[in-house]
């Protein structure tokens, strides 16, 4: 088993280091908040992000990314996709050359559009002799502290490093598979969020099961184009990583993006519900970013489109939809 280190505390980052643990790996969370460490170390339980869970007795936790990172060689990155950069630029100068990296973060960087494993390649120099992979998959972080089965894509430069991460994470509950469309299956989970978020404001304004899976299907053909655009393998977005994590988040009561999205619907705005949320909804920032790169490929994306609209340029979230209907006709 191996000594690993998990970056970022959230309820994502907890659920998976708890899972590693219980799997029999030696592992040291790192985090910012100091009350969130000491409740780890002291009572086995993230009180503030993953409450009423007992965690394992081989996860330990720290503020110190000296201390985590020492003589690490497996990383797992679970940090929001905007603070993937600085935090790896603080944690550069502790992370061993030769260290398997592995990104579970969902999203896109804002301005840059960069994916998080290409912020971390930048950050830390494309010379570095380890490897850099990706996990993504239909998983809330509830169930897999549960032990609930979960099922996900492990994807790397190679097989070979797809398997090392199937190989650690895999467990009577937790099934990875392995892929190497790096670009796919971390396009799939950063996409997903935003046509989630067009779910969740379909159910606030009690819109009917028919368009839910209407969005649901024309927003997994968008991510799709552009996935293709970008460099993917279209079959990836028919993946776990695509239409699986795709229908879960739009569909799931756990779903951050969704109930966002559903007081949206519910005439809500976005500043008052962000204020109120403890964790991060990837596709709130994502949605600029996908909206952007939608613009730089020439893909047409008129779900993701709206969704900028609301969130980023206050278009009501009636007229959205009633311009999503009103579209000209088209081929399916």
């Amino acid at each position: 088993m191996e000594k690993i280190t998990v970056l970022g505390g959230g309820s994502w980052g907890t659920a998976l280091a708890d899972h590693l643990g219980r799997c029999g790996n030696k592992v040291s969370m790192w985090l910012r908040e100091e009350d969130v460490a000491e409740g780890i170390n002291s009572k086995k339980e993230n009180e503030v992000f993953l409450p009423g869970f007992k965690l394992s007795d081989n996860l330990s936790a720290t503020t110190s990314l000296e201390d985590s990172l020492k003589g690490c060689g497996f990383i797992l990155s679970v940090i929001p996709s905007q603070y993937v950069r600085s935090v790896m630029a603080e944690a550069k100068e502790y992370i061993e050359d030769n260290a398997f990296i592995v990104s579970a973060s969902k999203g896109i960087e804002q301005n840059t559009y960069l994916r998080c494993t290409e912020v971390i390649k930048e950050v830390l120099g494309g010379d570095r002799s380890g490897a850099i992979a990706v996990l993504s998959g239909p998983s809330f972080a509830k169930e897999v502290a549960k032990g609930l089965p979960a099922a996900l894509s492990a994807a790397g430069g190679d097989h070979i490093d797809a398997e090392r991460v199937q190989k650690v994470f895999n467990s009577k509950s937790f099934r990875v598979y392995v892929n190497t469309d790096i670009i796919g299956v971390e396009l799939g989970g950063a996409l997903k969020n935003v046509i989630a978020l067009a779910a969740g404001a379909s159910d606030g304004l009690e819109l009917g099961t028919n368009a839910r899976a209407a969005l649901i299907t024309r927003g997994l053909s968008e991510m799709a184009r552009l996935g293709v655009k970008a460099g993917a393998k279209e079959r990836t977005f028919f993946g776990l990583s695509g239409m699986g994590d795709l229908v879960l988040t739009c569909t799931g009561e756990l779903s951050r993006n969704r109930t966002v999205g559903f007081e949206l619907g519910r005439g809500r705005g976005i500043d008052e519900i962000i204020s109120e949320m403890k964790m991060v909804a990837e596709g709130v920032k994502t949605s600029k970013s996908a909206f952007e790169l939608s613009k730089r490929y020439a893909v047409e994306m008129p779900i993701t489109e709206e969704v900028y609209n609301v969130i980023h340029e206050g278009k009501p979230v009636k007229d959205a939809f009633r311009d999503l209907m009103q579209r000209d006709p088209k081929d399916e």
